[in-house]
C-alpha cells in the first residue's frame, strides 16, 4: 500500500518537514481523499509561523487556540475519493471533488445550520487538522467533499478559499449602482478572484489597490476599471482624486493597519468595509465616526459549502474567470512559502504531489 507523504509543521517558524507514515483507514463517517492539487495560500506562511500579528506587539498564538504540532498546513485540496469508512455517505468511490476545509465541530447550532465557519471549535483542515501539503487526505464526511463534474481540477483546488473568500466578502456588500466605486485592495490570489466575482455579485465600478506593479497589470488583465499604487504619497487623497470620488464600498484582502487606514479614508458616508486579509495589525477608530457617518465595518472569512457548490455552478457555466495559477511539486513547498512571503507571487501556485 502507498505511504502517506506529508510535508508538516514540526516547530512554528521553521520550514516544512517531510515526514512518512503509513495511509491512513477511514473510519466511522470518514473519506480518504488521493490529493492531486493543493493551493498554497498566503495564510500558511502565518499558520507556519504559529501566530497573527495583533498590533501593539500582541500576538495570538495558534497553539492557545488549539492547534498541535506536527501539522500538515494546505486548504486547498482537490483529488478522488478512494475509501471511505462504515458510516460515510454523501460521496463515493472514485468521485473527484474539492474538499471543503473549513469543518466545524458537527454539534453546535451553527454546524447544524451549516454555517460550519461560525464553530467556535473548528476543526478546519490544514489549520487545526492536517491537510492538503500531502498525498491523501482524511476528509471527516463525505458532505465536505463537493464534485468538480468538469471543472479543472488545479483551478477547482483554489476555489476552497481564495475565491470561496472573495465570494462570501462580496456578498457582504449593500446594494451598488454602476455610478458607485468599489475598492478592492489587494491583488493576490483572493483580489484576483474578487475581480473576477465583482461583475457576476455587484454593479459597482471596481478599482483595486496594491503596492506591487505586476499585480496591478494582473489586475488590470482581471477586468478592474482603475488601478492604484496605494505607495503613492498620502494614498487616501491621492486615490479619491484619480478615482473621481469616494468609495461605497471598501473589501480589504490585506488586512494590515495600512490598509485599514487606507480604506477609512476613502469611504463615502454611508459605507461599508469589509475586512478579509489576515496580515495584522491594528487601527484606532474613533467611535463618534461610525454613526455620524453611518459606516459599517465588518470582517468576513472563508464562506460555506452551499458558497462553494455555487462556485462550481459558475465554472461550469463558463462565468467565472479563472485567475493566474502556475502548479509546482509539492516537494518545492518551503520555496514557494518564501516566495509568498517576498511578494513573487502572482494569482495562485497549486502544488502536484
Amino acid at each position: 500500500m502507498e505511504e502517506m507523504r506529508s510535508y508538516q509543521v514540526t516547530e512554528w517558524d521553521k520550514p516544512l518537514q517531510l515526514r512518512l507514515r503509513e495511509r491512513p483507514e477511514p473510519k466511522g463517517a470518514e473519506v480518504l481523499v488521493k490529493i492531486e492539487a493543493c493551493g498554497v495560500c498566503h495564510s500558511d506562511v502565518h499558520i507556519g509561523e504559529g501566530y497573527f500579528e495583533m498590533g501593539h506587539g500582541r500576538k495570538a498564538r495558534l497553539e492557545d487556540t488549539g492547534a498541535k504540532l506536527p501539522l500538515t498546513m494546505g486548504h486547498e485540496i482537490a483529488g478522488t475519493v478512494v475509501a471511505m469508512g462504515p458510516d460515510a455517505k454523501g460521496t463515493s468511490v472514485g468521485v473527484r471533488g474539492v474538499i471543503y476545509p473549513w469543518i466545524g465541530c458537527g454539534h453546535c447550532a451553527h454546524c447544524q445550520r451549516g454555517h460550519d465557519v461560525d464553530c467556535e471549535t473548528p476543526r478546519s483542515l490544514g489549520v487545526r487538522a492536517d491537510g492538503g501539503y500531502s498525498n491523501y487526505v482524511l476528509v471527516p464526511d463525505g458532505r465536505y467533499v463537493v464534485p468538480i463534474d468538469g471543472v479543472d481540477l488545479n483551478l477547482a483546488a483554489t476555489y476552497a478559499c481564495s475565491s470561496l473568500t472573495a465570494y462570501s466578502a462580496l456578498q457582504k456588500l449593500p446594494p451598488l449602482l454602476p455610478e458607485d466605486r468599489v475598492l478592492i485592495i489587494g491583488a493576490g490570489g483572493l483580489g484576483l478572484a474578487a475581480v473576477s466575482l465583482a461583475p457576476l455579485l455587484t454593479a459597482g465600478r471596481v478599482i483595486v489597490a496594491d503596492i506591487e506593479p505586476v499585480n496591478l497589470a494582473a489586475a488590470q488583465r482581471q477586468g478592474a476599471s482603475m488601478t492604484f499604487d496605494s505607495r503613492t504619497p498620502e494614498p487616501a487623497k491621492a486615490l479619491k482624486e484619480a478615482a473621481g470620488g469616494s468609495f461605497r464600498a471598501v473589501l480589504d484582502f490585506v488586512g494590515s493597519t495600512d490598509t485599514a487606514q487606507l480604506a477609512m479614508g476613502v469611504v463615502a458616508k454611508g459605507a461599508t468595509i469589509v475586512i478579509v486579509g489576515l496580515h495584522g495589525g491594528s487601527i484606532e477608530v474613533p467611535l463618534p465616526l461610525l454613526p455620524s457617518r453611518n459606516l459599517t465595518l465588518r470582517g468576513s472569512y472563508v464562506g460555506s459549502v452551499e458558497d462553494l457548490q455555487a462556485l462550481l455552478k459558475l465554472a461550469r457555466e463558463k462565468k467565472l474567470a479563472p485567475i493566474p495559477l502556475a502548479t509546482r511539486p509539492l516537494a518545492d513547498i518551503n520555496a514557494i512559502l518564501d516566495d509568498l512571503r517576498k511578494h513573487r507571487v502572482v494569482g495562485r501556485v497549486v502544488t502536484v504531489p
